[in-house]
């Protein structure tokens, strides 16, 4: 960097104590570097996507899968309006990288023994080189089609030289991407979502180079969801660089703040705040129609206090307008498609076989989508005589208490509607 480094922001798993954080710090000490702040992985990585000079913040959650090479996170996070919340994590400490090398290391082993009759890996020395060279042939199957494999004095002074194709490799290590898989599948039940809930799939760690973990992932959710990895996405950013890359643009953002401050700002009292359980969104209801549309405004999961502003269209001839501020449930509504009918009465044999084929295919196929359901109605505001083609506007706060402030206006016009609901009651359980 051509200057000496004497404080850092520092990333840690999701799952550290504080007596690892306090090992670190005490560590970083000893080097000679003052930490900053310890902040998590999948939050790092959700940051420096969202620091990119094209990149648009906007409500979403976002799965981040940080594939090591022993060990595998995940994390759902949901992201709104810049903050970031931790919806569930799931940890396995056997998966990753070291499993892929096993599955190429057996691969070789196997045909070494078949020409030569020996075991390699009963060599410790061996057993080293056969690690360092299938990691070397790994990392050239995640940029090529094909890689070799090449170690001189493998076994009784014999050299051993062979070829590996992608599709081969991908075959051999089917069970180890079906586990990472389950793995983002696991978290995403863990934090009570379906995957059409999953905006985005951010792919870190060394790991994630593989192209066949982001395929297995593009089959496995819908096409709503963005995998942000190399094999899917030509402008993701090197999963091996996401975490640092996220702790430099923290540091560079609270590099001017003394460290008090710091420390005041990520205390557990800020830190912690109260979540919406439910979305919070509006209906739209003219004098022609009787039910409106319901738009999320405030989505679920979102930290309090919060400040949400929405422009609803109105009929284009305008008139009286009924705005209703609703809470809202996201369900998942499951059909299946019409039978395919047949244009002519009769068919060949073989045809018929066929048609009961596709048939069959047809059935097992289900359309999933997500739909809002209008829950309990929170405040309601009736705006006169909107002007034709007018839009009204709706501003919407939420208070650390839950209270609500509500301003319902026409865009351009006088005036407006204001009003307040108290903050819920808490009940004998504690929760509100």
């Amino acid at each position: 960097m051509g200057r000496s480094v004497n404080a850092a922001v520092i990333t840690v798993p999701t799952n550290f104590s504080d007596s690892q954080k306090t090992a670190l710090e005490s560590a970083a000490k000893d080097a000679g570097i003052e930490v900053l702040q310890f902040i998590h992985e999948p939050i790092a990585a959700v940051l420096a996507y969202d620091a990119r000079p094209d990149a648009k913040v906007s409500d979403k959650i976002v799965v981040v899968a940080d594939l090591g090479g022993t060990r595998s996170d995940v994390a759902v996070v949901a992201s709104r309006g810049g903050m970031y919340s931790l919806l569930a994590t799931a940890h396995d400490y056997e998966l990753g990288g070291a499993q892929l090398d096993a599955v190429l290391i057996d691969h070789f082993v196997k045909e070494f023994i078949k020409k030569n009759k020996t075991d390699p890996r009963q060599n410790d020395r061996s057993l080293a080189k056969l690690k360092l060279e299938s990691e070397a042939t790994k990392k050239a199957l995640s940029l090529g089609a094909s890689a070799s494999f090449s170690v001189e004095s493998l076994a009784d002074g014999i050299d051993f030289t062979s070829t590996v194709n992608r599709t081969r490799y991908d075959l051999l290590a089917s069970k180890v991407f079906a586990s990472v898989t389950r793995l983002i599948e696991g978290a995403v039940q863990k934090a009570d979502l379906d995957p059409l809930d999953i905006d985005e799939i951010i792919l870190s760690g060394g790991t994630a180079h593989t192209p066949k973990i982001a395929r297995n992932l593009q089959s496995h959710f819908p096409a709503t969801t963005t995998i942000l990895a190399p094999a899917t996405t030509a402008t993701a950013i090197n999963p091996s660089e996401l975490s640092a890359r996220g702790a430099a643009i923290q540091a560079s953002l609270i590099a001017e703040f003394e460290h008090e401050d710091v420390e005041q700002s990520t205390h557990p009292m800020v830190t912690v705040t109260p979540h919406l359980a439910h979305a919070i969104g509006v209906l739209c209801i003219s004098a022609d129609e009787k039910n409106g549309v319901f738009k999320p405004l405030i989505e679920a999961e979102t930290p309090v206090p919060v400040r949400r502003t929405a422009l609803v269209a109105v009929p284009r001839d305008g008139g009286d307008v009924l705005v209703r501020l609703c809470e809202g449930e996201r369900e998942i509504k499951i059909s299946k498609p019409e039978p395919k009918t047949k244009t002519n009465g009769k068919a060949t044999v073989e045809d018929d076989n066929s048609d009961d084929e596709d048939s069959d295919d047809d059935d097992d196929e289900e359309v999933r989508e997500k739909v809002w359901r209008v829950g309990k109605v929170l405040a309601e505001a009736g705006v006169k005589g909107v002007k034709k083609g007018g839009k009204v506007e709706v501003q919407v706060s939420v208070g650390s208490d839950l209270a609500l402030q509500v301003v319902v206006r026409e865009v351009g016009g006088k005036g407006g509607v204001r009003g307040n609901v108290d903050k819920p009651g808490v009940e004998q359980n504690g929760s509100a």
